[in-house]
């Protein structure tokens, strides 16, 4: 048992099962999933499908923050690319094309990666701060996106395009499979080859990986582009769903939600060992707690700050140091061994 609680996942899924559980209080069918036209539906499949975007965007925030960076500008290439796929499907005559479609998100996955590799060329090459350099495209990124939407929100009207945030494929939501299918592929490069210790190693120390012969340098870039290609990806997903683009909303505060999760996680901000797991359970905690604001029927104006307390709580109790000084500090030291008193001692016999 002691083994279990020290586990990196046990507080996470310990609160996520928690979290779960005291929506039956308000909603006695929480759990119950059906299928409707050939859908599955269910208060469970929505926070996955609406929790998809951010397990993209975390998993990216993952790798970054593994070599011991940041990436503060997620959420703004969340904006541009599903404005950028929005108004080039709406700027075509047939907007249910495939192949016009197809164009659309090659093009916006491309200003992803693009949008990615800048950062990690002002990281890696020029040597910025990671919080400094991304600070610049969170900035610039969400007035780009307004430049695209020229301030307005775009309203598009295509079947091909819906599939990838809120249609479905075999009775399950797309968005579902496309973060199962990233994250296998996050799980396989990075547990079954040698990319997952060579992030550790620049994450522990890039100068002692570079003298190791390690290309610290490619690591860090290679982190960053797929922060990026992951933020681009979710960008689709939540402007696919609702079949627009807000250059000014899409995507807001993003970063700090995929941060949190990351955290959670278990990942250090210090960089070095990662769990790919932890992120997605993270991930999916800080969804169930969107979604159980919501059914809670808790004031707008206090979801932040609710929001803010749970995370905390879910903070303190998976730290160890925290646990420790709040459980173990409430047990009486045990009394020290009784000794012989001087009476006692004085009836001692030495031998002669």
């Amino acid at each position: 048992m002691n083994t279990l609680v020290k586990h990196r996942l046990f507080w996470p899924v310990t609160m996520l099962v928690v979290l779960l559980l005291s929506n039956l209080i308000f909603t006695p069918t929480f759990f119950k999933v059906e299928v409707r036209d050939g859908h599955l539906y269910g208060s469970l499949i929505d926070i996955v499908r609406f929790g998809a975007p951010l397990i993209m965007v975390a998993l990216g925030m993952t790798l970054v923050i593994a070599t011991g960076g940041i990436d503060l500008s997620v959420g703004s290439v969340v904006a541009i690319c599903g404005a950028l796929a929005c108004w080039r499907i709406s700027e075509q005559g047939d907007q249910n094309s495939v192949s016009g479609v197809l164009v659309a998100v090659a093009l916006a996955l491309g200003l992803a990666l693009l949008l990615g590799a800048w950062n990690g060329f002002l990281v890696a090459v020029v040597g910025i701060q990671p919080i400094i350099a991304t600070l610049i495209l969170m900035v610039a990124g969400r007035g780009l996106a307004q430049l695209i939407t020229d301030g307005q929100i775009i309203t598009i009207n295509s079947s091909p395009y819906k599939l990838i945030g809120g249609g479905y494929l075999f009775t399950v939501p797309f968005a579902i499979l496309i973060a199962l299918a990233v994250t296998a592929l996050a799980v396989l490069l990075t547990r079954r080859t040698a990319l997952g210790m060579l992030i550790e190693s620049v994450g522990g120390n890039a100068e002692a990986s570079r003298l190791a012969g390690i290309h610290s340098r490619r690591i860090t870039l290679m982190a960053y582009i797929v922060a990026g290609l992951c933020a681009g990806v979710a960008g689709l997903m939540i402007s696919s769903n609702v079949s627009s683009a807000d250059g000014n909303n899409a995507g807001l505060w993003y970063e700090l939600d995929a941060i949190l999760a990351v955290v959670i996680g278990g990942t250090s901000l210090a960089g070095g060992r990662f769990s790919i797991a932890g992120t997605v359970v993270g991930a999916l905690l800080i969804q169930t707690l969107t979604t159980t604001i919501y059914t809670t029927g808790i004031p707008p104006e206090t979801t932040l700050l609710f929001k803010a307390l749970v995370v905390t709580i879910v903070c303190l109790v998976q730290s160890p140091a925290f646990r420790a000084k709040v459980f173990q500090g409430r047990r009486r030291p045990a009394p020290p061994p009784a000794g012989p008193t001087s009476a006692t001692a004085e009836k001692v016999e030495v031998p002669a």
